[in-house]
């Protein structure tokens, strides 16, 4: 006996399946016609991506994908580009990046003009001579790099006055951690013969002399470098904050670091996401020897707010290996200038304080 369904009811059961059917989502962006590398073992690669709501929607072939795409659709014709992941920054300093993108270019090719002294200071003149850096209190130059120079030597004191006499000079190592300053940048920071090298770094000194040669390391370094930076104003750190994301961007980053900050330039990020949402995520670690008062609500939260958080504390225990600072268990094979045989670098600290500053550390992150 066959069962009879009346019209009605199959009307009805029509009508709600085709109701509870999910509808195809529909991208807000289609990217195709591309060389897409997924890191994906299972796709590694592809022709588009469609995105919705800034989440991947779909990744495969263009006609595929364009599958996802309606008249409201922005589609984006890549014209064989390829298209990679963001990278994300395992350590870096977004701020100090922010300096290099507006200071003179001190890189060696092929990022940068300088292979030696001369060419260094051609390019601190050329900085100095546009007309938006004209006034300027400093003359900024960061990226140079000792080992790439024809010379294989630091500049010092007056390799820079020969750019200068009057006005500061403040040079920038690529290791961001030695710098170089000029006579009069000397001058202002009372840098003098007298000056006894800080706990954790080094004044080098002109030979057979305790006059400054204008080469500082680590907390020599630091110690000059940080007046500096409380002379800028809260518009000033808002634009090196703003033009080292920019320069992030451009080589392809999503997520940068400022990996050892001070707490005005964290107040700086914090305000800024508070307004708008930052260009890329930024995940400061704050300096512990400078003060923990950010790492405390509303600074500390652990989560990202519009792209910026902080992630934790900063403890720098010794320097950098380019600038042969970094403390070593073997003797490098070249010292640097003014160094014996056998050096192996230096600490910054004491373990004693090494020991006081992590169980800090340990004791604020039991207790957020």
């Amino acid at each position: 006996m066959k069962a009879i369904v009346p019209a009605c009811l199959l009307s009805l059961v029509a009508g709600h399946a085709y109701a509870t059917s999910p509808a195809k989502p529909v991208a807000d962006v289609v990217y195709h016609n591309a060389q897409v590398i997924t890191v994906n073992d299972g796709q590694p690669e592809a022709q588009a991506v469609a995105v919705r709501d800034g989440k991947i929607l779909a990744v495969g072939s263009d006609k595929d994908v364009m599958g996802f795409a309606d008249p409201r659709t922005k589609v984006v014709d890549l014209q064989g580009l390829t298209m990679i992941p963001g990278f994300i920054d395992a350590h870096g300093h977004v701020m100090n990046t922010g300096l290099q993108a507006v200071s003179a270019n001190l890189l060696s090719p092929p990022d940068g003009p300088v292979t030696d002294i001369a060419s260094l200071q051609d390019a601190l003149r050329k900085w100095a001579a546009v007309p938006g850096n004209k006034g300027q209190k400093f003359i900024i130059g960061f990226g140079y790099d000792d080992s790439q120079l024809k010379e294989q030597i630091h500049p010092t004191r007056y390799d820079l006055d020969a750019v200068s006499k009057d006005v500061p000079i403040l040079i920038i190592h690529q290791s961001g951690h030695i710098g170089v300053l000029n006579s009069k940048a000397l001058e202002m920071m009372n840098l003098t013969a007298a000056s006894k090298n800080p706990a954790g770094g080094v004044i080098r000194r002109l030979p057979d002399s305790q006059e400054p040669n204008g080469v500082l390391e680590e907390s020599a370094f630091f110690g000059a470098l940080i007046p500096l930076f409380t002379q800028i104003s809260p518009e000033e750190n808002e634009m090196l904050f703003q033009a080292g994301m920019k320069l992030y961007s451009k080589y392809g980053y999503t997520t940068a670091q400022e990996g050892r900050t001070m707490t005005d330039s964290v107040k700086t990020m914090y305000d800024i996401a508070q307004k708008e949402k930052l260009l890329l995520d930024v995940v400061a670690y704050t300096d512990i020897q400078l003060g923990t008062e950010i790492m405390k609500p509303p600074y500390y939260d652990g989560t990202y707010h519009n792209g910026f958080r902080v992630g934790g504390v900063k403890l720098t225990l010794d320097g950098s290996p380019q600038g042969k600072t970094a403390w070593l268990t073997q003797p490098y094979l070249v010292p640097p200038e003014g160094q014996k045989p056998g050096y192996r670098g230096y600490p910054i600290m004491s373990d004693e304080d090494a020991d006081k500053y992590v169980a800090q550390a340990m004791e604020m992150a039991g207790s957020c």
